[in-house]
């Protein structure tokens, strides 16, 4: 009886998508976004770098920073600028790519919805791709659309829809995206991913994941499809060597045209079946707590960035909170 019990609990009552877990979860969300909405500069920088202490062990220096993390965090407290906006906003980016590189690029967009009420599923094909377009990580690959749980899906598109994202990291160019759901084509399970990291409009480096979903592995590569030396986050290298793709240079082309006139971008682009599509561009990578392992490589491409240091300075003459 009680294992049956126990056995209950932890089938139906203990996961994220239970209406309870979630319901608590939103409201935890909630009251973060809400005291961190309320702070004022001088606050922000102190949660911020307490952060960054428990994680580096050193102090963010906001005066004058050096590493590539400390100038993500400075960046994206006190540099919000429209073209960030825009392009950290998944949907308005795509008039972006149009206008800079072609819409041939894009994945074929099935629809764009202001709530997921608006979604008519019966009219969407099996598989594809629904995501939000003003935060990070809600997209779930729907390969069957008959195995929906149509009732959780919504309460997790209805919470997502209500949060500023902001406020859970200080990433504010994303304070001002208008939330939207997107659907997209689902382009199959043999997608690979080259995540280009470009100061001034060059490319520098190129991540690529392997077995994502599986035994996750991570190579990064520099533009002669070479292997740096270092590692972004605690991952290890394939058991095997990847050949360089055919459209790599092509890639690098790309990234350098989107990333022409930003000091710093990371550029994002899908493999599949030979076509080449853009995936994102961000500006604030893990947030500003990028691990690198060596470390010295934080410090390394911190002096690639070529940053405005005065800037905080001068909004912080102008103005207290965000």
């Amino acid at each position: 009886m009680l294992r049956g019990v126990k056995n209950f609990i932890k089938s139906h009552l203990l996961t994220e998508s239970h209406p309870f877990f979630m319901s608590l979860n939103n409201y935890r969300l909630a009251k973060q976004y809400e005291c961190h909405s309320r702070m004022t500069y001088a606050q922000i920088e102190a949660e911020i770098s307490r952060k960054y202490r428990a994680m580096f062990g050193r102090s963010l220096n906001w005066d004058n920073p050096q590493t590539y993390n400390e100038k993500i965090h400075v960046s994206k407290v006190y540099m919000p600028t429209p073209l960030k906006t825009r392009l950290a906003d998944k949907f308005a980016v795509r008039e972006w790519i149009t206008e800079r590189i072609g819409g041939e690029y894009l994945v074929p967009l099935l629809g764009v919805y202001d709530s997921f009420d608006e979604i008519d599923f019966d009219a969407l094909p099996d598989s594809f791709v629904i995501k939000c377009n003003h935060d990070c990580g809600s997209v779930p690959l729907v390969k069957d659309k008959a195995a929906l749980n149509m009732a959780a899906m919504k309460r997790k598109y209805d919470a997502l829809m209500s949060k500023n994202y902001a406020w859970p990291a200080f990433e504010m160019h994303y304070r001002d995206i208008p939330p939207r759901i997107i659907v997209e084509k689902y382009m199959g399970g043999a997608v690979s991913d080259y995540k280009f990291q470009c100061f001034s409009g060059e490319p520098c480096s190129c991540r690529v994941d392997y077995d994502r979903f599986g035994d996750h592995r991570r190579n990064v590569y520099n533009m002669d499809w070479e292997i740096m030396p270092f590692m972004k986050g605690l991952y290890r290298h394939p058991e095997k060597d990847y050949p360089c793709p055919p459209e790599y240079d092509e890639m690098k082309r790309i990234v350098r045209e989107l990333s022409r006139g930003i000091d710093q971008v990371r550029a994002d682009l899908y493999l599949v079946d030979g076509h080449i599509y853009f995936g994102e561009m961000t500006f604030t990578n893990a947030g500003g707590f990028e691990y690198f392992v060596p470390d010295e490589w934080d410090y390394k491409l911190g002096e690639l960035w070529q940053f405005d240091s005065t800037a905080r300075a001068k909004v912080l003459a102008q103005h207290s909170r965000p």
